[in-house]
């Protein structure tokens, strides 16, 4: 079913309708560190069709109910890997919380297995569960700085073969997280061995009870859209913040740092500056947000199909879910960019200070301050990214949305994401039992924070030189 008079936001979701925005901003992308690449528009010309990212028997065993769609959607029924990449929180155990008695009456001696060759490990080495055998051989490579003669055979690394290729070997040294930062002094931490006997003694269960597998599988195809789809992760933009890369951001701290950054960084992804180049900073950095907050709009789209069952939704729902949940999510998500004393624009090249943003005129002013103040309280969580991939997904799953034609159905979709975000929770954090209630507090603020938003924009669209992108306009479009 489409909607009369297809809006841009129904375009993105739409198999069929190609949409080419008459976009006030088309030709005059701004030269800001602000603003991203104008090719994300392709995306939204050419979005491929809807199709099912599962099958229904895999939506059956994920408890995501199934939905007979009046959409034109796709009979294409994909099976769903079971994506485990090293940088994947794999070692979580979904669905099984083991109980105090559990952990104390397993062995006081964790039987963990070296992740380079499986041979019992004999502690954490260069950021890994590692063998003493693997531990020297590492230690070795990295301090005598060996070469080995490269292998294309890539070799199975095991206890009894581990001798044969160095070269194999230590490719899967790097592979599994093997670094010499990553050196820690001491006994392992309390809540890390906790989590490792939770999940020794939650392993059999998971055998036991394919639900529980079926949980996980789901988890970890969520977490791989969440990093296929965004082109900045938590992971990444901590790395930054943190001065752990090669090249540090470029600080924008005042009209001629600004100045500077739109003449050096966005030359370099946009070209020339436009017509833009004339209007005041406010209005500048203004219409740069824009450009990213449509980019963010078109990843979280794409991340959406990939979450079980929302394909299969009326297309008039799947509009609604995205119109009422975009923002929250963005506001979610862009907190991870953020510190006390700024954030990361330009894909992490620049860095602009929260004082220069607070020194801009009202109501401009205004536009970003109660973000930080959101971001200071959300990042105190201490989320990762496979914990902000479930939660982006209960955002954009949301039952209680205006004008939802599937109410129950899209509850049930929730209620699943959710259970399975409480499960991740505490396996992933044991030693925090009350950080999905905390979390769950978050998505009441974020609310608020996103009704202020949208109050504040059309106050800025009435009264200043400036306008808003058509598909931020539809989306803004009797919001609250």
């Amino acid at each position: 079913i489409f909607l009369p008079s297809p809006s841009p936001i129904t375009t993105m979701v739409d198999m069929e309708t190609q949409y080419h925005p008459p976009s006030p901003l088309e030709d005059s992308v701004l030269g800001s560190p602000l603003c991203a690449d104008d090719d994300f528009m392709g995306g939204m010309e050419q979005l491929q069709d809807i199709s099912q990212s599962i099958s229904d028997d895999a939506l059956s065993s994920f408890g995501v109910p199934k939905y007979q769609s009046s959409s034109n959607g796709s009979d294409g029924s994909t099976v769903l890997d079971a994506l485990t990449p090293a940088s994947s929180p794999s070692s979580v155990v979904y669905g099984v919380v083991a109980s105090q008695e559990e952990l104390s009456s397993s062995s006081t001696s964790l039987n963990l297995e070296c992740r380079v060759c499986s041979d019992r490990a004999s502690g954490y080495h260069y950021g890994v569960h590692a063998c003493e055998g693997c531990k020297g051989f590492f230690r070795r490579t990295i301090r005598l700085k060996l070469e080995y003669d490269k292998c294309e055979r890539r070799c199975k690394i095991q206890k009894k073969n581990r001798n044969k290729c160095q070269y194999c070997r230590f490719q899967k040294c790097l592979s599994v997280g093997m670094s010499h930062n990553a050196i820690r002094f001491g006994r392992m931490p309390q809540s890390e061995k906790l989590k490792l006997k939770a999940e020794m003694v939650t392993v059999d269960k998971e055998v036991e009870n394919p639900q529980l597998a079926d949980q996980k599988t789901l988890a970890k195809h969520i977490y791989e859209a969440y990093l296929k789809n965004f082109n900045m992760n938590k992971a990444k933009a901590r790395s930054i913040l943190m001065g752990k890369t090669n090249t540090a951001p470029f600080v924008i701290h005042d009209m001629e740092t600004l100045q500077l950054a739109e003449q050096t960084l966005v030359a370099k992804m946009v070209g020339s500056v436009g017509a833009m180049k004339d209007k005041e900073v406010e209005v500048r950095i203004f219409h740069c947000c824009q450009c990213t907050s449509v980019e963010t709009v078109t990843e979280l789209t794409e991340f959406a199909k990939s979450v079980p069952g929302f394909s299969n939704l009326d297309l008039n729902d799947q509009v609604t879910l995205l119109k009422y949940g975009v923002y929250e999510a963005i506001f979610a998500m862009l907190a991870s960019s953020m510190n006390k004393d700024g954030l990361l624009v330009a894909y992490g090249s620049g860095f602009i200070t929260r004082e220069f943003l607070k020194s801009l005129r009202r109501p401009f002013s205004d536009m970003m301050e109660p973000k930080f103040q959101f971001a200071m309280k959300f990042n105190a969580l201490e989320l990762d990214d496979s914990d902000l991939a479930l939660f982006v997904a209960a955002i954009i799953c949301c039952g209680d949305r205006p004008g939802l034609v599937n109410v129950a159905h899209i509850e049930a979709m929730q209620e699943s994401i959710v259970q399975i975000l409480q499960l991740h929770l505490l396996a992933n954090h044991p030693d925090d039992t009350f950080l999905f209630p905390r979390l769950l507090q978050k998505l009441a603020d974020l609310r608020q924070l996103v009704t202020e938003h949208a109050q504040l924009v059309q106050e800025i669209k009435k009264t200043e030189d400036t306008s808003l992108h058509p598909l931020l306009q539809e989306i803004y479009r009797d919001m609250y």
